[in-house]
């Protein structure tokens, strides 16, 4: 160890007062010497500690065993290269050299690491773990084809200086001096960013790196040397003509090393070196006499007259037959659609028991608008970028909201020049990557074989991965890989070219590390509890009413039919049922399309007013010209593939090509787009519920007892199936409950029928509203409406609790639309609570002004957005009704957004009521009783002052509770702020003041002001404060005076004996109250039992 000691001192000393540069230098000879490995010299580069850079120096050269005079000689070159170099920069620049690092210390540390073979033996070991702790454990295990090809040239780069060197690539042994004929300094040269033109400052001059990458094109100009200036081009010079100066003689190509892939010369990078480098390398001289009369590479690298091509020839046709692939517009974006701004969103754990992260539900007021669309979707991105960090985005919505077209909107923006940040965008649909028993590459993942083939040679995908940090990858419909377990997590696995290792590299940051990840996919699903991670998340919020208008109209006139979408918003319009369903664009498309079919046969008809009906109306042309058994055989294909969470099918699995060709003639299915497979693709999603729905109708397969369990109504654990294809509970009771006489009802038999329909009919009827959660409960209004039988829909509304919450619950317009229903078919006084259910104003005051609904709670901000809406479209009644209705009581603050919030409903009813009239107070300000404050260490004190100006305006406050778990901290200056609105808290019956870091100060403040509660103080909590004997003294004086207080604790505060029996002396004057807790650790015990024996109202617990 004394000998470490002596080898660590030294090493400390050489580093000690070195530039960061110098230091750099030393490391990447090492590098060079095989001394360190790439990914160790990475982890070093990176250290900012001295200290600990120095013991990892010298335990790394304790583990190596041959250090003779051939390292020591290198050490010495190099550290004297960098002295005259730092010579040469005083002289030029006229300051003193203090950054040389002394040869003979470094020297001499080498001469005592191989004088003591015992020691060297000793440390190796601590070397070797040190080093392997800093290495990537999961790389070493996986082979060059699937990461050292792809993300090794990157994971071998620094901060400062990117080195192109193939990730875990080592060599047998050390080379010996003979095998470096020259200078090791300039062997390992990087090409920097394409974008921005680098000199790096070398011991015998500059190098100058121009912005040519893949191919670079590399001067090296040494000033008093003797070296001549050399021009390097790494890559294949098609115009070497037009890239070197004239008068300059092409060298012959260097041959390649036998024993090692490494290049002769040691100027040009070997093959070791740069992985994508084509031998051999081409070198070339320009004019020696240049560097004498010329300026330095930096100020002449804009001047400079080489002109090489952008990207390769192959990169350059690739980048243009992607654009190409994407601006040919696909034929089902040319329905219309009518744009929507996204919302920001974040992920957050459910309401019930299983953990699941699912899309959290703002208030309507808080949603945060995408306002600028694409751009600003991309620059929150941007704006929170890491250097060489892979950055998600994931854009969630329910199925049919339209996630697929927006991702493909990206591409063809891309394609028009948009999205100048990046070079290449992928758009991969999920359906076209997972086929169980292929081999995978990157290549596969970036342009599948299934979708229209691109050509990715090596050159292009060595350029791509090469620059990760100018790819976007789109994934589409990321639910679609949901059945492959454990994709995305656990240890990568080993195989080196698997589905399974691309996407679990990709998600975990070693695959195009530094790309943009953009996904798309459901809200609710196993693999999207994987995104709770993402670096952004945004959502596709659904229609409004007006937009579902808009649709239509845009509808019929692309249609041709321009006169008739008067008469279609008509229809719309009277079936308020499938007004609201409209949100959703799949929907608003099915909606048009029945609407044009009834608008076309010229009778006078309505729309369907459930959602079976609307599908049956769609389907009954399809089914009457269908081949025998056609239906049913692409219902039960419908449903196998929503068991496994697929959409997609192939050709081969339809039984005859009659089916088919009937399937896709009525738009039942189609050909996926861009694929060269045989693949289809149901219409929409909720197409393919339905069809689900038609096979459990009618099959036989599964038992009569079975069916209530598909209506996933019951807890999971009871369920057949996870509810992947979420529309059937609803289109599965709509369609057993059909009449036979439709034409769908010739597909069951009507003895099957008649059987299923009784055992729903039982089920729901003996359903227990009160054990069902919010979600279930608006669930089973659906699929009562959806039966149609006036009997059932009674039931289940008059079986309805009188207290309704829907708190964390999102209510979408259908759900509003349902609720309203059966609370006015229930005929009794409801209350609501509708907060952090993301309720429209509109649909708020629709359930407002129902005549059963006596008291609701929803956001604050919503309603007064509400009562300002009623307000400026001069509705009086219904705006009294939902003032007099609203209620706050209790009230929590957990956020400064609730405490402003509450100040800006006092403000509004100090406008409302400015002659102070309480008559005329708002009623959720006059009955608020119990208020509390939690809002943390941080955030309490800034947020009080706000409260404690708004206290005296609740008149009716009898429960004041400033406790916080996490401690609210509002300090003698709070207490002191709030004993001023005693006066005007007339009925406070409970005060806690707990773990709020009162001091004696603040004690004295408060009992000075505590008579003013003292006939309506019941409760008074002072626990875990900062109380001493001076404030237990105070408090003791007024304890008396407190005439109907029968509780108080001081617990867990800091008065001594001396203060518990002023509190103890003063009890026996009280005989009103009840209990004194106060236990504290300042007290000895003893006197704690003597003062609890003199008075048995004094608690210890």
């Amino acid at each position: 160890m004394n000998h470490f000691q002596a080898i660590l001192a030294q090493v400390q000393t050489l580093l000690s007062g070195q530039q960061p540069r110098q230091v750099q230098a030393l490391l990447d000879g090492l590098l060079e010497e095989e001394l360190l490995s790439p990914e160790y010299h990475c982890a070093l580069l990176r250290e900012p500690d001295v200290e600990a850079l120095a013991r990892k120096i010298s335990l790394t050269l304790l583990e190596k065993e041959d250090l003779g005079l051939a390292c020591s000689s290198w050490v010495r070159s190099k550290l004297q290269a960098l002295a005259v170099e730092r010579a040469t920069s005083y002289r030029d620049h006229g300051e003193p050299d203090t950054d040389t690092i002394n040869c003979d210390q470094f020297s001499k540390l080498l001469q005592d690491i191989e004088g003591d073979e015992e020691t060297r033996e000793a440390y190796a070991n601590i070397a070797e773990l040190d080093q392997y702790v800093f290495q990537d454990t999961q790389l070493e295990g996986l082979s060059k084809d699937l990461f050292i090809e792809h993300i090794g040239a990157e994971e071998g780069f620094s901060e400062s200086m990117e080195v192109p060197v193939e990730a875990g690539q080592r060599t047998q042994k050390r080379r010996s001096p003979e095998e470096h004929p020259m200078d090791l300094k300039h062997r390992k040269l990087v090409p920097p960013s394409r974008s921005s033109l680098t000199c790096l400052d070398l011991p015998i001059g500059h190098i100058q790196l121009l912005p040519t990458l893949p191919q670079g094109l590399w001067q090296i100009s040494g000033t008093g040397t003797g070296l001549p200036s050399v021009l390097i081009y790494h890559g294949e010079m098609s115009q070497v003509n037009q890239a070197v100066p004239s008068g300059s003689p092409t060298v012959s190509s260097l041959p390649k090393c036998p024993d090692r892939p490494c290049s002769t010369s040691p100027f040009a990078p070997s093959e070791a070196d740069l992985p994508s480098m084509p031998e051999p390398a081409l070198t070339s001289r320009i004019n020696e006499a240049e560097d004498t009369t010329s300026p330095s590479p930096c100020q002449e690298g804009s001047e400079s007259s080489i002109k090489l091509p952008k990207w390769p020839e192959s990169v350059e046709r690739f980048q243009h037959s992607l654009k190409d692939k994407y601006l040919v517009e696909p034929e089902n974006l040319s329905c219309p659609l009518v744009a929507v701004e996204l919302v920001r969103g974040r992920l957050e754990r459910g309401s019930n028991k299983s953990q699941e992260r699912e899309l959290a539900t703002p208030d309507w007021t808080e949603r945060q608008l995408a306002h600028g669309g694409l751009a600003e979707v991309l620059q929150a991105v941007v704006d929170r970028r890491r250097l060489r960090e892979t950055q998600v985005v994931a854009v969630l919505g329910k199925a049919g909201q339209g996630k697929s077209h927006w991702a493909q909107m990206v591409s063809q923006a891309w394609a028009r020049g948009q999205l100048p940040q990046y070079d290449f965008v992928f758009y991969v649909p999920c359906h076209c990557l997972y086929h169980p028993g292929d081999t995978f590459h990157l290549q596969d993942l970036l342009c599948p074989p299934s979708l229209q083939p691109l050509v990715m040679d090596d050159e292009v995908l060595g350029h791509i991965v090469r620059q990760p940090h100018r790819v976007l990858l789109i994934l589409d419909a990321f639910e679609e890989l949901e059945a492959q377990d454990g994709l995305l997590h656990g240890p990568l696995p080993p195989e080196p070219c698997s589905f399974r290792g691309l996407l679990a590299g990709l998600f975990q940051r070693k695959l195009l590390r530094g790309c943009t990840l953009l996904l798309t996919a459901r809200p609710r699903g196993r693999l999207t509890q994987s995104l709770s991670k993402a670096d952004a998340i945004f959502e596709v919020p659904s229609f409004s009413t007006k937009q579902a208008q808009t649709y239509m109209r845009h509808y019929f006139e692309n249609s041709g039919t321009t006169g008739d979408k008067d008469k279609a918003l008509g229809l719309l319009e009277g079936q308020p049922f499938l007004l609201t369903h409209s949100h959703s664009p799949a929907l608003c498309r099915a909606v048009c399309q029945l609407s044009k079919a009834l608008l076309e046969q010229g009778t006078e008809t309505q729309l369907p007013c459930t959602l079976t009906g609307l599908y049956v109306g769609l389907l009954g042309p399809a089914i009457q010209d269908s081949p025998p058994g056609a239906l049913a055989e692409l219902a039960k294909l419908a449903w196998e593939l929503g068991r496994k969470h697929q959409s997609t099918l192939q050709e081969t699995k339809l039984l005859s090509v009659e089916v088919k060709t009937w399937a896709v003639t009525q738009g039942l299915v189609q050909p996926t787009l861009g694929t060269t497979e045989t693949q289809l693709a149901f219409s929409s999603f909720l197409l393919q519920c339905f069809l689900g729905a038609v096979w459990l109708a009618q099959c036989n397969e599964i038992r009569d007892k079975e069916l209530p369990q598909y209506l996933a109504l019951t807890p999971r654990k009871k369920r057949p199936y996870d509810n992947w294809l979420e529309g059937v509970p609803r289109f599965l009771t709509g369609l057993v409950f059909q009449p036979q006489a439709h034409c769908l009802g010739a597909v069951v038999e009507p003895a099957v029928a008649d059987r299923k329909r009784k055992v729903l009919t039982r089920y729901l009827k003996r359903l227990q509203l009160q054990s069902l959660r919010a979600g279930r409960l608006l669930e089973l209004l659906h699929c009562a409406h959806e039966t149609q039988e006036p009997g059932i829909w009674e039931h289940v509304a008059h079986q309805l609790p009188g207290h309704l919450s829907f708190l964390g619950t999102r209510l979408t317009p259908p759900d509003v639309h349902m609720l309203g229903r059966a609370l006015q078919t229930a005929s009794q006084d409801f209350s609501l609570d509708l907060r952090q259910t993301g309720i429209e104003p509109s649909g708020l005051g629709n359930l407002v002004g129902l005549s059963c609904v006596t008291s609701f709670r929803a956001a604050l901000s919503d309603t007064m957005v509400l009562w300002e809406s009623l307000r400026q479209q001069g509705e009086p009644q219904l705006l009294q009704a939902a003032e007099e209705k609203f209620t706050i009581e209790p009230f929590k603050a957990k956020s400064p957004k609730d405490v402003e919030d509450l100040d800006r409903l006092v403000q509004t009813q100090r406008l409302r009521n400015p002659s102070e009239d309480a008559a005329l107070d708002l009623p959720a300000i006059q009955d608020l009783k119990k208020l509390e404050f939690a809002l943390g260490p941080v955030l309490g004190p800034q947020a009080f002052p706000t409260l404690v100006k708004i206290l005296p305006e609740f008149s009716s406050l009898q429960h004041l509770d400033l406790d916080s778990l996490s401690e609210n901290k509002i300090g003698d200056e709070g207490v002191l702020k709030l004993s001023a609105t005693f006066p005007q808290l007339k009925v406070l019956e409970t005060l806690n003041l707990s773990q709020n870091s009162i001091t004696d100060v603040g004690a004295c403040k408060l009992a000075e002001a505590l008579p003013a509660l003292a006939k309506s103080l019941l409760r008074l909590s002072l626990y875990n404060n900062c109380i001493c004997d001076a404030g237990a003294k105070s408090l003791a004086q007024v304890l008396p005076d407190m005439v109907s207080l029968r509780v108080m604790d001081v617990q867990f505060n800091k008065f001594t004996a001396a203060g518990a029996q002023q509190l103890a002396s003063s009890l026996q004057k009280c005989p009103q109250v009840e209990t004194l807790a106060m236990w504290t650790p300042t007290i000895p015990f003893g006197v704690q039992e003597h003062l609890q024996q003199l008075d048995a109202r004094i608690s210890l617990r």
